[in-house]
């Protein structure tokens, strides 16, 4: 079953075209990635997702994006409502500094109106537990958010994500910056997540990509090239560029 489904997207910064005529379908239930070489529009595609690439001054979007069929972009929809259903996780992992690690969790559920305490503290526990954090920080949770390592507070942000409880999950290359043991430790992760979740990730690594995800979007130049089963993109790919891109003889 189709999650998000996008229609002739297209997305323009100060009037660069970045994303052109972009149709698919995100899969339910399963991690989507979408690889390609810096600069061809993978960041913006997800953005366009939850609505967050509008935020941006100068930015225009124009086709569809559905969410379980109805369209996010119409007049009557909130954006607010979108980006609490759609969740994102960004690069560089991004904990509130000022703020706990408690608060870094529940800051999303205080903003959406959850003024019940214990409430507030069973969904914190909760996400941290989905993250396999809570163990670590349990003893510490008045501590700031930026004490974490890396790794942590990338999972910090992801718990964070979660705590609103989304139905979709984009993750814009969130192990870049991250150690290779911390790397694993997220991968395993998001694939357990995607029994709750549907996930997107945009990723530079083509073994991540290969690991974890069910479905590969490859894009070049603002335009999907190529979308299909992650095992069929990676062994016969049927686009010459998207060979060319894999083997890594180009990109």
């Amino acid at each position: 079953m189709d999650k998000i489904e996008a229609k002739d997207l297209n997305a323009w910064y100060d009037g660069n075209h970045v994303v052109k005529n972009v149709s698919l379908r995100i899969k339910s239930n399963q991690i989507t990635a979408v690889i390609g070489p810096s600069g061809c529009g993978k960041s913006t595609l997800i953005r366009c997702f939850n609505r967050m690439h509008e935020l941006i001054p100068g930015a225009k979007v124009s086709g569809k994006v559905l969410l379980d069929g109805e369209d996010i972009y119409d007049d009557s929809v909130d954006p607010v409502d979108i980006r609490r259903k759609i969740g994102m996780v960004f690069q560089k992992p991004n904990p509130f500094p000022t703020m706990s690690i408690f608060d870094n969790v529940a800051i999303g559920l205080k903003l959406n109106g959850v003024k019940d305490k214990k409430k507030i503290r069973e969904m914190v526990e909760r996400s941290l537990k989905m993250v396999a954090l809570w163990d670590q920080v349990k003893d510490r949770l008045n501590d700031s958010g930026a004490s974490l390592s890396g790794g942590q507070q990338q999972r910090l942000c992801i718990a964070r994500a979660l705590a609103v409880e989304p139905e979709v999950l984009l993750l814009d290359e969130p192990c870049s910056a991250l150690d290779p043991n911390a790397t694993s430790k997220i991968e395993e992760l998001i694939v357990k997540l995607k029994e709750n979740y549907t996930i997107v990730i945009v990723t530079h690594n083509m073994q991540q990509a290969a690991r974890i995800s069910d479905f590969t979007a490859f894009m070049y130049l603002g335009e999907l090239i190529e979308y299909g089963e992650t095992s069929r993109i990676f062994k016969q790919p049927e686009k010459e560029l998207t060979e060319k891109y894999i083997t890594g003889r180009f990109g």
